[in-house]
């Protein structure tokens, strides 16, 4: 029988980025925008807090864009200062490179197991499902998904008790498989 697990974001991710005040290099976006008309040309910027003096600074969404190619249902999402909206911007790699920024997920999401009914089986299948492009070690979801230490993970891959198509070592934020035999 095939488990589902879900990595899911907890919050906002921190924007990694240099503070022109305070040379940090951590900010937190709240989901709230900065819309500038300029006759019929629009900029908008999703603002982001340093987390250490609070300056703000801007991330460039759109940046001189007719008015008319924007569809009214986002306009109005931003001027709503849409949370979902910035979290879908923070994950597109055009706005990153853009603003060549980098997002810090740590302690910013939570694996759902649905319970702990699977623990009890001989062999386990599981999917796991990515609900943003977080990206994690497969072995500290396995750990932390099963109640085991990383070393333990680690023992069971070598022993080829634990298999998968991905590589479990190095981090991934796409959805995967594998297989646990205790």
């Amino acid at each position: 029988m095939l488990t589902n697990w879900v990595v899911m974001p907890t919050c906002l991710p921190l924007v990694l980025r240099r503070c022109h005040t305070c040379a940090s290099d951590r900010f937190r976006a709240d989901g709230r925008f900065r819309v500038n008309a300029n006759h019929k040309l629009l900029d908008i910027w999703l603002l982001v807090l340093c987390t250490a003096c609070g300056e703000t600074a801007k991330l460039t969404v759109l940046e001189r864009t007719h008015v008319r190619s924007v569809r009214p249902e986002l306009l109005d999402r931003l001027h709503d200062n849409d949370p979902a909206l910035a979290a879908e911007l923070l994950q597109d790699p055009v706005v990153r490179r853009r603003n060549r920024i980098a997002l810090d997920w740590n302690d910013d999401w939570r694996l759902d197991t649905g319970g702990s009914d699977h623990l009890d089986r001989e062999v386990i299948d599981v999917s796991v499902r990515f609900a943003a492009r977080i990206p994690v070690r497969p072995v500290r979801l396995i750990a932390e998904g099963c109640g085991l230490s990383r070393a333990e993970v680690e023992r069971l891959i070598e022993e080829g008790k634990l298999v998968s198509v991905v590589r479990l070592s190095s981090r991934i934020s796409g959805d995967f498989t594998f297989t646990l035999k205790y």
